[in-house]
Order: C-alpha cells, then sequence, then structure tokens
C-alpha cells in the first residue's frame, strides 16, 4: 500500500517536471538552477542547456561545506548552506542570473530555503 503511494507521487512528480521543463530552459546568458533533493541530502546544478554543461554544482555532500554541514541541526538548515555556498560559486564564475527549475518538487520547506538563500547569495531569479 505505501509502496503505491510512493510511486503515485513518483509518477505525478515526472509528469510535473516533464511540463516544467517544457517552458523552462537555461541559456549562456541565464541558466538553469536545477534542484534534487533526496530523503538525506539536497543536490543543485545550474546548467547551460544550449551547450548541456553543468557551469556548478554543490550538494550537502560537497567537500567545500562539509564542516558547516555538520554543524546543522536541520535538513532545511542544510539547505541554506547549500544555497549560500551554489551561489557564491556562481558569483565568482560571473553568473548572477537564473531560471529556477523545481523539478517537480514544491516550493516549500528545503526547496524553498535553497532558493532563498541562493537569493539572498546574490543570485537573481
Amino acid at each position: 500500500m505505501i509502496r503505491r503511494e510512493f510511486e503515485k507521487k513518483k509518477i505525478r512528480r515526472e509528469k510535473i517536471r516533464k511540463r516544467v521543463r517544457s517552458k523552462i530552459f537555461g541559456t549562456p546568458e541565464r541558466p538553469r538552477l536545477s534542484v534534487y533533493r533526496s530523503l538525506k541530502h539536497i543536490y543543485a546544478q545550474i546548467i547551460d542547456d544550449t551547450k548541456g554543461h553543468t557551469l556548478v554544482a554543490m550538494s550537502s555532500l560537497s567537500k567545500e561545506i562539509r564542516d558547516e554541514v555538520k554543524n546543522c541541526k536541520t535538513k532545511t538548515d542544510v539547505s541554506r548552506v547549500v544555497g549560500l555556498a551554489l551561489a557564491k560559486k556562481a558569483l565568482e564564475k560571473g553568473i548572477t542570473k537564473v531560471v529556477f527549475d523545481r523539478n517537480g518538487y514544491k516550493y516549500h520547506g528545503r526547496v524553498k530555503a535553497l532558493a532563498e538563500a541562493a537569493r539572498e547569495g546574490g543570485l537573481i531569479f
């Protein structure tokens, strides 16, 4: 029973992701910020879809922020740290504007925390 509900959620999220991806497209001037979350970790990438290259990537497993992540008490706090680190790394590479792709997840909780931290860090979307 629980497995069926999980599969239904997965199918629903895939439909949403496909519909959104048909409308959201990263360009060299304004790349796409894509978020993926698992039960334990959160991952974010800034992608140029025209070339198919990942310009910047950051996750809760990244070596650069490992010490900060260990000090966090909640997964939402970890998402904030990842968002700030991603924004800092993007600004170093000259990326200021992005298109936000939440990958079918609701704009709530960890996804929202990452997005708001990226905005605080200087990214515009």
